[in-house]
């Protein structure tokens, strides 16, 4: 395994990280511990989850990964081990009725509630990386073109969100702080923020990245390097399109996008395209397209760490042994030439 400094945080995270928003959905609890079990044991010490997991967000399942993650925990004695990132849910009252009654701007209150929440599902006293799942405000996030102002007045000041930050700072309930599906601007009004009102630096930035959506290229990278805001690179895989799986006739029985077909982000007809391309691209090297995916992204050097996913223990081995891909000179040029015919079809 690769480590990897996280900003200026002292804290050397694994360049794999574990995602694990299937943990209670996709997978049962057994099947997680043993997830947990086989990251640990291969040297990953990064574990990203939200108060909103399992995916796709449900009441009934709300929190759950949380609390397995927290069981494991106990269960393990390893929380000295491990860096554990989190994130607190933005506004979404048409479809997160049920959290804080829908009415969770990142406000103090809601900010404090959903930390004391996370702290109780994980059994733990601290969050070592605490993020903003997205934005307060109205803005383009997953995956939405053609921004259009739609004024301040119900927004959340950007300040406020950052004071309570501080605030659970000081009092040791979390370590750092970080931003997710966030706009070169609102990362640089939060780091401006930072710097003037003497409040928590973001350390990272866990937006999407992978060879079917490079937008962070566009801004965010040259920030993130000026800067020192490492990004955790969420979707590597686009939601497991680029493994080649879906390219058959037939939906594999059980995967994502066979059982909620409605996540189509990385299916339309150009990014089918560009996936048929990448996965004979790793063919042709004999390579599995799954790793060449990933061994991309992780090879970037604006990436702190590769949040990796799996709903399977064969999965997970195969996207942990990525971290061991190389990809050469005439590798890389024959990725941008795909890329350049078919530049980010997903954004």
């Amino acid at each position: 395994m690769q480590y990897r400094r996280l900003s200026d945080t002292g804290l050397e995270v694994s360049a794999l990280c574990l995602g694990t928003m299937t943990f209670g959905e996709q997978n049962s609890e057994e099947e997680a511990f043993e997830q947990l079990d086989m990251a640990l044991d291969s040297g990953v010490n990064f574990i990203d989850t939200a108060e909103i997991y399992s995916i796709p967000p449900r009441q009934q399942t709300m929190g759950s990964t949380e609390r397995i993650i927290g069981r494991w925990l106990q269960q393990r004695g390893c929380r000295d081990k491990l860096v554990i990132a989190t994130k607190v849910a933005g506004p979404g009252r048409d479809w997160l009725p049920y959290i804080r009654g829908g009415d969770n701007r990142l406000d103090r209150k809601n900010i404090q509630a959903a930390v004391e929440g996370s702290l109780r599902r994980l059994q733990t006293d601290f969050i070592d990386l605490y993020q903003l799942h997205w934005p307060s405000r109205q803005t383009n996030y997953f995956g939405q073109l053609g921004y259009v102002h739609q004024g301040d007045e119900h927004d959340v000041p950007l300040q406020e969100t950052l004071a309570i930050l501080g605030e659970l700072v000081g009092q040791g309930k979390i370590r750092h702080v970080g931003v997710s599906n966030e706009t070169p601007w609102g990362l640089t009004r939060f780091l401006a923020l930072a710097e003037s009102q003497g409040l928590p630096r973001m350390v990272s930035i866990q937006n999407p990245y992978c060879l079917l959506n490079r937008t962070y290229e566009i801004g965010l990278a040259e920030i993130g390097h000026r800067e020192n805001v490492g990004l955790l690179a969420y979707s590597p895989l686009g939601f497991g399109v680029l493994s080649g799986k879906y390219l058959s006739t037939t939906p594999p029985p059980g995967a994502r996008l066979t059982l909620y077909p409605d996540y189509d982000r990385y299916s339309n007809p150009q990014a089918v395209a560009a996936t048929r391309s990448y996965v004979g691209l790793a063919r042709d090297h004999g390579l599995d397209p799954a790793q060449l995916a990933l061994a991309f992204v992780t090879s970037r050097p604006f990436v702190t760490s590769n949040i990796i996913g799996a709903t399977s223990a064969t999965q997970l081995r195969a996207n942990l042994d990525s971290i061991e891909l190389v990809l050469d000179e005439q590798l890389l040029n024959d990725i941008e030439t795909i890329h350049k015919y078919h530049p980010n079809p997903s954004p």
